[in-house]
C-alpha cells in the first residue's frame, strides 16, 4: 500500500512526524509531501496566483510551498506520478471537529485526495489549556493504525472522507471509539482581538474562545469531551436534501 502523509501544520510540524510513524506501522512506502510553512486555517485553497515550488528534504519527502490542497495534487500528479493507495493528513495539533472541518487545511487536504479518488483520513490531536504545548501525539501513534486498518479492509465509500480526532488524554485513559456526527457551536465561538501597531494604526487577530454549551448527543464534541475517540464520515456532497426538494416544490 502506497501513502502520501500530509498536514497543514507544515513540513517540520511534530504532528507530521507521528503521521508518519503511524503509515510506517502499515505500509513500507511512505511518502510525505508537506507544506513548507505553517497553512493552518485555509481550508481548500489552490495556489493559482503564484508558482509552486517544491523542495526535496529527504528521501520520500518533499516540501511544498503551497497549501495542503496543492501538496495532495503535486503528490499525486507530479512527485510520486502515480495514485497512492491512501491520503493521511495530520496528524494536527487542534482537534478539528463541528464547524472547524470547514476552516481546516487538515481536512481540505483529505477532501482533494477524495476528489482525486483516493481513499482518505484526517487525523487530528486535541488538546487543552495545559497540553497546549505538548499534546498526546501517543494518542494516535497508540490508536490510530488498527483503527484505520479496520476502516481500510472494510473500505471508504467514494465521495466520503473520514475525519479522526483524538480527545485530550494519554492513550490508556481513552473510553471508547464512537461514529460520530458533525457537531455545531454556538455562532459567537469566534472572537476579534483588536490591537495598535508602533504607528498607532490598528490592527487584528481573528481567534477562538471557549463556550460553556453542552453539546449534542452522538456528535464528534460530544466525543472529544467524553475522551472518546471520533471517527466521522465527511461527505463531499453539500447538497441539502430537504431544502432541494422545499426549492422544487416552490420553484418548480
Amino acid at each position: 500500500m502506497r501513502i502520501l502523509v500530509t498536514n497543514d501544520d507544515g513540513i517540520h510540524a511534530p504532528g507530521l512526524e507521528v503521521a508518519e510513524r503511524i503509515a510506517r506501522q502499515l505500509s513500507d512506502d511512505v511518502w510525505i509531501i508537506a507544506p513548507e510553512t505553517d497553512q493552518s486555517g485555509v481550508a481548500h485553497a489552490l495556489t493559482l496566483s503564484d508558482p509552486i515550488r517544491v523542495r526535496q528534504a529527504g528521501e520520500k519527502r518533499f516540501a511544498v510551498r503551497g497549501t495542503p490542497t496543492d501538496c495532495v495534487i503535486m503528490g499525486f500528479k507530479e512527485v510520486i506520478g502515480e495514485r497512492p493507495d491512501l491520503v493521511l493528513s495530520g496528524v494536527n495539533r487542534g482537534q478539528n471537529i463541528a464547524d472547524d472541518v470547514t476552516y481546516s487545511g487538515t481536512i481540505a487536504a483529505a477532501m482533494e485526495g477524495t476528489l482525486l479518488g483516493i481513499p482518505s483520513i484526517a487525523l487530528s490531536q486535541a488538546y487543552g489549556i495545559d497540553t497546549r504545548d505538548k499534546p498526546y501525539w501517543q494518542n494516535g501513534e497508540t490508536h490510530a493504525p488498527k483503527l484505520i486498518d479496520k476502516i481500510m479492509s472494510d473500505g471508504i465509500r467514494a465521495g466520503t472522507l473520514i475525519n479522526i480526532n483524538f480527545p485530550n488524554c494519554l492513550p490508556d485513559d481513552v473510553v471508547s471509539v464512537s461514529v460520530t456526527h458533525q457537531g455545531r457551536r454556538i455562532p459567537d465561538w469566534l472572537k476579534i482581538d483588536s490591537r495598535i501597531d508602533g504607528r498607532g494604526h490598528p490592527y487584528y487577530w481573528i481567534g477562538f474562545q471557549r463556550t460553556d454549551t453542552k453539546p449534542d448527543a452522538g456528535s464528534d464534541l460530544a466525543a472529544i469531551a467524553e475522551n472518546r475517540i471520533s471517527v466521522t464520515p465527511l461527505t463531499l456532497d453539500l447538497t441539502d436534501r430537504g431544502q432541494f426538494e422545499r426549492l422544487q416544490g416552490l420553484l418548480g
